[in-house]
């Protein structure tokens, strides 16, 4: 897929799915506009992408309105407008159980998982609009079935809604997709891991025998494709779609 001299903003695009997601946007000729929670963080893997004038920074936390507003603001003033918009960015925290769970577990998970899908959106909308752009939002199965994280599988059921509602408010001119991923290898998924069994080798076991069809944990690049293909225009009747990439985990 060619992605020459299209602008892309990522949120989260530090680590993780979000910096895979940066790196294939790159090597298919994009220029990204990278968002991490601080501006050290955002430079750090800036530099650590031996950029050549393609990349830049928009740090902020997307919990905040005023974080999202800031963050496409540099997005567009350092790319010059925006073509694609991947709501990526997402935490996930311990402590989510109706006896242990606190209203701070609460809104640090809504604020940013949800808040943040939702307000950057609406400040890069008018961009995108623009552009005939496309916005993929980064949702889980924990947001289809449940889970032992239930504030978490709220938060990306949330998101699964705001695709299809944003799908129709902002269509014909922007498209609105999902993808929605099954266990990645990632640093989040480890720490929760620990979490749910205590050590990463018992539930890194645990987690792989959840994946019903394929019985291994998925990696980085198999959900950095999907995205990918739905920014793209070989994905150009799909809008308001949620597509699953979980190796069979919803289906045992």
């Amino acid at each position: 897929m060619d992605f020459t001299g299209k602008r892309i903003l990522v949120t989260g695009g530090t680590r993780g799915i979000g910096r895979g997601i940066v790196e294939a946007f790159r090597k298919a000729g994009a220029s990204v506009a990278v968002n991490g929670t601080t501006a050290g963080t955002t430079a750090r893997a800036i530099q650590e992408l031996e950029d050549d004038g393609r990349t830049v920074a928009a740090p902020g936390s997307v919990s905040t309105v005023e974080g999202c507003q800031a963050i496409v603001d540099a997005a567009v003033r350092g790319l010059g407008g925006l073509d694609v918009l991947v709501n990526n960015a997402g935490v996930l925290t311990p402590c989510q159980s109706l006896v242990d769970a606190t209203e701070a577990h609460w809104n640090a998970i809504i604020d940013t998982n949800l808040k943040g899908v939702f307000f950057t959106t609406k400040f890069a909308a008018p961009y995108l609009r623009a552009a005939k752009g496309s916005i993929v939002n980064i949702a889980s199965i924990s947001g289809i079935s449940g889970s032992s994280f239930p504030i978490y599988g709220a938060s990306k059921a949330a998101v699964i809604h705001l695709t299809r509602s944003h799908a129709l408010e902002l269509g014909p001119d922007i498209r609105v997709n999902s993808v929605c991923p099954g266990p990645i290898e990632t640093d989040m998924l480890q720490a929760a891991m620990i979490e749910t069994d205590g050590d990463l080798e018992s539930g890194r076991r645990n987690w792989t025998e959840g994946v019903s069809a394929l019985k291994r944990i998925g990696v980085i690049r198999e959900i950095v494709g999907s995205v990918l293909f739905l920014a793209s225009d070989l994905a150009s009747f799909t809008t308001g779609t949620a597509l699953v990439v979980d190796g069979g985990a919803s289906i045992g």
